[in-house]
């Protein structure tokens, strides 16, 4: 008989507890793959972070997986993104992790170069397909060409921008094949415009402590921000630079200011609809066309560099496998089958980005000009410009994300100038790296 499904903290407690007594011998080789059984009792527990509308959507799709395997039960727990990667660190601890755990990009790295999370490429083949994934996507999971994590979801960079507004502004977008400066230049445009709306409205936030724009800028200088073995491969002049791109807008007082941006949290400027632009992934813009409660948001393509776009997957969601299950056959067969399974695709959406799989994809049901359909739009448009793998960050780059946008704001509020910020930034990036 199938075992209750748990949810939230309590399940959080008791697969901790559970795994922990049940299989404390973390990284244990778990010999060759082997198709999953079909015959033994197997229960598998699954965690995410998200929210209600996630868990709905990710139940049904269990329901469907449960279906194919009668004989595999899902255990499921999810936790908000902090609390979430809070419960993994205190698993990790006791080499306990669940068996099948949601990953981010940021931290593929300090899970799988610690032995936490198993190496998924045996399982190719038997249990599991990847090869409908884009191997620039793949390179994401992987770390020193093992693969850790599988990306189920994809985006990329973009400007969404609402379109309403800046036509009030008597302005357009930017013309395709625009550089970095022409970006300057157009958001001191928009803000000169802007200042004359009433009421007024601003072009963007300040861009400095906007992460992954810094790592897209830094890829379309030829450089690459992070060692195969670890390490930062950027300098504080890097840093300076992107600092000092933004600074004649800083100077202009053209970005949206911090104190009215803390003051709406957890919406922002552009879904509150006191910005034009935010830059931001793609899969975004149709949960902010929701908050916005319009259809005016549209997506614009990022600057292009020297060597032109240049542009890279973003795994939005990838699934792992804990390498002390003792089930990885199964979760290897439930990863594939949340990666390639047309049903999950038309459960999903684009709720947790663009499905990474054409059979996910052709399956989602989409409304001719609705939100997701220019969404999908965007990225068949800009598939061309996907040339490089995605950065695979260091251990603790979570932490060093997190330290860059709170230096930019204290730059936003006049307690930092652009040399201070990347001094004091890179000096962190530089401790972070060292500790691990």
């Amino acid at each position: 008989m199938k075992l209750a499904r748990l949810s939230g903290a309590v399940a959080a407690v008791a697969v901790t507890v559970g795994l922990t007594a049940a299989c404390g011998n973390g990284g244990a080789d778990a010999g060759p793959a082997a198709k999953v059984s079909t015959d033994e009792d197997i229960t598998l527990s699954f965690a995410w972070w998200g929210n209600d509308d996630r868990a709905a959507r990710y139940e049904k799709a269990i329901d469907a997986f449960e279906e194919k395997y009668p004989n595999i039960t899902i255990q499921t727990q999810f936790q908000s993104w902090d609390d979430y990667w809070t419960a993994r660190s205190t698993e990790a601890a006791g080499s306990a992790l669940p068996d099948v755990v949601q990953m981010d990009a940021g931290y593929v790295r300090q899970y799988g170069a610690t032995g936490q999370l198993a190496e998924l490429d045996g399982q190719e083949g038997v249990n599991l397909d990847t090869s409908g994934v884009d191997e620039t996507a793949l390179a994401s999971g992987q770390i020193e060409g093992k693969t850790y994590a599988v990306p189920v979801s994809l985006n990329t960079q973009s400007i969404i921008y609402n379109a309403k507004l800046l036509k009030e502004l008597g302005m357009e977008p930017p013309a395709e094949g625009y550089t970095w400066d022409d970006l300057v230049q157009w958001f001191a445009d928009v803000a000169e415009a802007g200042a004359k709306h009433d009421p007024q409205v601003y072009p963007i936030g300040d861009m400095t402590g906007n992460n992954p724009w810094f790592l897209q800028w830094l890829v379309q200088q030829g450089k690459v921000p992070f060692t195969d073995d670890g390490q930062i491969a950027f300098t504080q002049d890097d840093v300076q630079a992107w600092a000092d791109l933004w600074a004649p807008l800083r100077e202009q007082k053209a970005f949206f200011p911090a104190k009215r941006a803390a003051q709406l949290e957890p919406k922002t400027g552009l879904n509150s609809a006191e910005v034009v632009a935010e830059a931001n992934w793609d899969t975004l813009m149709p949960n902010y066309t929701a908050e916005l409660g319009s259809e005016d948001l549209e997506l614009m393509p990022i600057p292009t560099g020297d060597d032109g776009k240049k542009m890279y997957w973003h795994s939005g969601v990838m699934l792992s496998a804990s390498a002390s299950s003792s089930h990885p056959d199964a979760a290897a067969a439930f990863i594939d089958f949340m990666t390639n399974d047309p049903q999950v695709g038309e459960i999903f959406g684009t709720s947790k980005g663009v499905p990474a799989t054409d059979a996910q994809k052709d399956a989602m049901k989409i409304e001719d000009g609705s939100p997701d359909a220019r969404l999908l739009d965007y990225e068949d448009a800009r598939a061309d410009d996907v040339t490089e793998p995605a950065p695979v960050p260091v251990e603790g780059y979570g932490e060093i994300e997190v330290e860059m946008a709170r230096l930019s704001e204290e730059m936003q509020y006049g307690n930092l100038d652009e040399d201070q910020f990347a001094a004091q930034w890179f000096a962190y990036v530089q401790d972070t790296v060292k500790a691990q």
